[in-house]
């Protein structure tokens, strides 16, 4: 779960780390009631990189210059985004600029400190140009981060006096931070020397999307779609894609295979659904109401490889709730008899082979109604 930069800067303040002051707006004229002085900064709330680039980050030196920038910005798209709010920050002189994050890193699976002198551009561009001049160092889950690693990271950043011990009290702060609230990353980039001290002028927040029942005080998921929402509501794993063929699964690996063998085929799917292990009856009509509701849908594949989830409970939720595009129907596995008898019984036919099935379903998305009929055998 992606934070927008001022929800992350909100959490930064909850711990201590040093913001500049700014105010979050949604129209233009608001810009002249802040109680900001100027020059200001106004850069779009969306998640995603790039907002700069993208003309989504402008200055602006009074009040009416910065009204009109809001109104440039905002309502701008941004890689898919819309801009709906700006924040709007005091604008600051920047001495020297450095990168510091804390991010789970899975192959040494522990909590690792990242920091580097060459901040305020991408750390990826820096990994691929300049590895030298990135410090690693991964977090002993027993012993924690503590001061002391706090000061040797600033130090490979050459930094003395007063900005190590400020960086000393920004890492450790940000460290508590990560594990507190649960992150899969937390950044700022740049952590920025203004007026002698260290001020985070950006900050990164991703939450890990598996602790959020941990975190009631988070904001809504602003990165899940309408139906996205609904279906985890539902307790359904549903990503939205681009394509016009709904996927519907058993399992999260069966459902990636299943994307990768109709992509194979020329097909383009339009989600990622996984109905779980021991899915019910209940489950699959879920799951059939969600998919369909995606505009563009023109047909739909339904693969099912039975383990603890049952056949026979599958095909009661297909039967119970008819799609209104065509349908191919994969279906193995326990209870499997039973199953395409109830499917039978509606005039469903179902697969067996997994590419077969595949097969068909790209050629039913690809004919002119985007239908034809019900599932062939």
């Amino acid at each position: 779960m992606k934070l927008h930069e001022f929800q992350a800067k909100e959490m930064f303040a909850a711990y201590g780390i040093p913001t500049q002051k700014g105010l979050v707006i949604e129209d233009p004229a608001q810009v002249t009631r802040l109680s900001l002085k100027y020059p200001v900064v106004l850069k779009a709330q969306v998640l995603v990189g790039g907002r700069g680039k993208a003309g989504g980050i402008k200055l602006a030196a009074t009040p009416d210059e910065a009204r009109v920038r809001a109104a440039a910005i905002l309502g701008m798209d941004i890689k898919g985004e819309r801009v709906r709010r700006l924040l709007v920050a005091e604008a600051v002189d920047i001495g020297a600029e450095y990168y510091l994050a804390f991010i789970i890193d899975r192959t040494a699976r522990r909590l690792t400190a990242i920091a580097s002198a060459a901040g305020g551009i991408d750390i990826e561009e820096v990994a691929r140009t300049s590895p030298e001049k990135i410090t690693r160092q991964t977090v002993h889950p027993f012993v924690g981060f503590h001061a002391y690693h706090a000061r040797k990271l600033g130090r490979s950043l050459g930094l003395t006096g007063t900005l190590l011990s400020d960086f000393g009290a920004v890492a450790g702060a940000l460290s508590k931070l990560c594990i507190a609230e649960d992150a899969e990353l937390a950044e700022i980039n740049p952590l920025a020397v203004v007026g002698g001290r260290l001020l985070a002028v950006d900050a990164k927040v991703i939450i890990d999307d598996n602790a959020v029942f941990r975190h009631p005080a988070l904001p809504p998921n602003e990165e899940l779609t309408e139906l996205e929402r609904l279906a985890r509501g539902a307790g359904l794993a549903y990503v939205e894609l681009d394509g016009d063929i709904a996927v519907i699964g058993n399992g999260a690996g069966l459902v990636m295979s299943t994307l990768d063998v109709v992509a194979h085929f020329g097909g383009h799917p339009a989600n990622f659904l996984d109905v779980g292990g021991g899915a019910s009856t209940e489950n699959m009509r879920q799951a059939l109401a969600i998919v369909v509701r995606k505009p563009g849908v023109r047909a739909l594949f339904i693969n099912i490889f039975g383990g603890i989830t049952r056949c026979d409970d599958i095909a009661r939720g297909i039967v119970a709730t008819p799609p209104p595009v065509g349908m191919v129907v994969r279906l193995v596995g326990t209870n499997e008899v039973e199953g395409r008898k109830i499917l039978e019984a509606a005039g469903i036919s179902a697969y067996r082979d997994p590419q077969e099935a595949a097969q068909a379903v790209v050629v039913l998305a690809a004919s002119p109604s985007g239908q034809v009929g019900r599932v062939r055998k």
